[in-house]
């Protein structure tokens, strides 16, 4: 018996159940989860595929879904301060593995930052209604996602205050922030 309604992408890109296993179980969103709960939360998955150069996310954009890099590269900028200064500010790269957009997903806030795939990605989603259907069905499952996805975030801030505590984050005499920390 299905946990979950299948849901089938056909397309370009095939077709959910082409997804690999092995690839969502190295997730650390999933981390702890059963074989049958990736399982299910695998047929909820939208694959998308984006050409080098594609935004996928734009800063101050809506977002309703947390990302994960299949394969491709991606790199994250942030539009310049409101002090008129040109261009953008690179924050960081991913690469297959990570996991962008899960900010958006928990706080319900406009998008931080730009995600522009630097070659061809193909990322795997999943959207705040696939995660509530989640919830539904298995509130063991969905509140392991959720404490998974708090841990990932709380690693961030970790890193983060690392760097700004080593001087390697914020504005430097020139006004130019090096280093990199933080998501989409």
């Amino acid at each position: 018996m299905a946990l979950f309604k299948r849901v089938s992408y056909d397309g370009v890109m095939g077709n959910v159940e082409s997804v690999d296993f092995d690839f969502l179980k190295r997730c650390s969103l999933f981390g702890g989860l059963t074989g049958a709960a990736i399982e299910h939360i695998r047929t909820l998955m939208l694959r998308q595929r984006f050409a080098a150069g594609g935004i996928i996310l734009s800063e101050g954009s809506i977002n309703d879904r947390i990302y994960f890099i299949e394969h491709g590269r991606v790199e994250i900028t942030k539009a310049s301060p409101p002090d008129g200064r040109p261009g953008s500010r690179h924050i960081v790269d991913m690469a297959s593995g990570d996991v962008f957009g899960e900010m958006e997903l928990i706080d319900i806030q406009p998008c931080e930052a730009t995600v522009r795939a630097v070659e061809e990605t193909v990322t795997l989603s999943l959207s705040n209604r696939d995660l509530y259907l989640v919830s539904k069905f298995d509130m063991k499952t969905y509140a392991l996602l959720i404490m998974n996805l708090a841990r990932d975030l709380s690693r961030r801030l970790r890193y983060t205050d690392f760097l700004l505590a080593k001087g390697g984050v914020g504005p430097g005499p020139d006004g130019v922030t090096p280093g990199s920390a933080g998501t989409a």
